[in-house]
């Protein structure tokens, strides 16, 4: 009896207590290529709203309020705006919730807004998530580049089409970039972070992973999506670049989160001290 009753507090808070909680990681990271006018250049990272049948605008104006607060130099907003309604199959009806999550983003203003898209947007209606984000000011990107300025130098935020459903050019995304320039680049899935080792990007930031949603002690997450399994939490390093998995903000089904609270980043760059 005592244990059953543990247990069912142990999923009333895994479903309705920590899957409405909401922590802000900061994180500083150091790049040997960032200019040294970027010193203290500040990214809020948002991603995986899943906005729809778990996730709703009050949730999601808490965490841009949070973003905000951290006076950020960029918003980056790294894929899986949407999901499908519940017990339906993906398409245009999860599509539809595009509209009101993009209200709510395009609360942030005076800054860059950066976007990228995930394989739930693929699944709903890509079409309709990119239309919704671009008509707020929200810079999409597909598989290319824009620069950001400071004084006289430059770096670069790159942005993938989602690999996971097969729409992902690198190549493309970094064909007008200087080699000798710092690249940020985001991808919805981090295990991306295995192929763009091979290309000059400083900095990968992805969500993608829920942090696997339920994480044991002792054991970590019980599962994991594709494209999720080797770097799903936190900042790893892939052969010389950086790369942050961000826990999101959203749920899939079920929705349920323990021992792994939905999350907000705050990313602060500076140049790495010379060896």
């Amino acid at each position: 009896m005592g244990g059953s009753a543990l247990a069912a507090v142990a999923g009333a808070d895994g479903l309705f207590l920590e899957s409405r909680d909401l922590v802000v990681e900061h994180i500083d990271i150091q790049l040997e290529r960032l200019p040294e006018e970027f010193r203290g250049f500040r990214i809020a990272q948002i991603s995986d709203l899943h906005f729809g049948p778990d996730m709703g605008r009050p949730g999601l104006e808490r965490a841009v309020r949070l973003a905000q607060s951290f006076r950020p130099d960029l918003l980056a907003l790294t894929g899986d705006f949407v999901s499908h309604p519940f017990g339906r199959s993906n398409g245009r009806a999860g599509a539809l919730h595009a509209e009101p999550y993009a209200d709510v983003l395009a609360m942030v203003t005076g800054i860059p807004s950066v976007a990228v898209l995930g394989n739930h947007d693929h699944w709903n209606n890509a079409r309709m998530v990119d239309g919704a984000l671009t008509a707020r000011g929200i810079t999409v990107l597909r598989n290319r580049a824009i620069p950001l300025e400071r004084g006289r130098s430059r770096i670069w935020v790159s942005g993938i089409d989602d690999a996971l459903a097969g729409a992902a050019d690198l190549g493309n995304a970094l064909r007008p970039l200087p080699s000798s320039e710092t690249t940020i680049l985001l991808a919805h899935e981090p295990d991306f972070a295995d192929y763009a080792a091979g290309f000059a990007v400083d900095l990968q930031l992805s969500g993608h992973s829920h942090g696997g949603q339920v994480r044991v002690p002792g054991i970590g997450a019980l599962m994991l999506p594709a494209m999720a399994e080797k770097y799903p939490v936190g900042l790893n390093r892939v052969g010389a670049s950086p790369v942050y998995t961000n826990r999101d903000l959203g749920v899939i089904n079920p929705p349920i989160r323990f021992h792994c609270p939905s999350q907000v980043t705050f990313v602060t760059l500076s140049p790495a001290p010379p060896v």
